[in-house]
């Protein structure tokens, strides 16, 4: 993924506030809070990133006819969901990483301590 301008800007106040909020839910829950919070944001992200292409409520019908209307776009339209689809997957791509890095942190050291 590409930065942007605005990312640039503000890349030091989210670094900011991650920071404060790592040391926040560190102070309140601990390291092994820590990981466990690492793991159910994980666990979120990893669901939502499987159910993408939306949910099939239930019915496989459901999802096979998402699959034929995909096959019946045109190229530009397809070019366009995927770049919205891209688009929509950034911020859970970050979230992703910020789980990735409180399950280690906090179990990391949850066990080192």
């Amino acid at each position: 993924m590409r930065f942007t301008k605005w990312d640039y800007l503000a890349f030091p106040f989210l670094a900011a506030l991650l920071i404060g909020v790592t040391y926040g839910a560190l102070r309140l829950v601990g390291f092994f809070g820590l990981g466990i919070l690492g793991l159910i944001i994980a666990f979120i992200t990893v669901r939502m990133d499987l159910e993408r292409d939306g949910g099939n409520g239930g019915h496989p019908s459901v999802l096979a006819e998402q699959i034929k209307a995909r096959d019946r776009m045109s190229r530009a339209e397809k070019s366009e969901f995927q770049a919205e689809q891209q688009w929509r997957l950034r911020p859970l791509f970050t979230a992703q990483i910020i789980a990735t890095g409180f399950i280690i942190l906090g179990f990391g050291f949850h066990f080192l301590v």
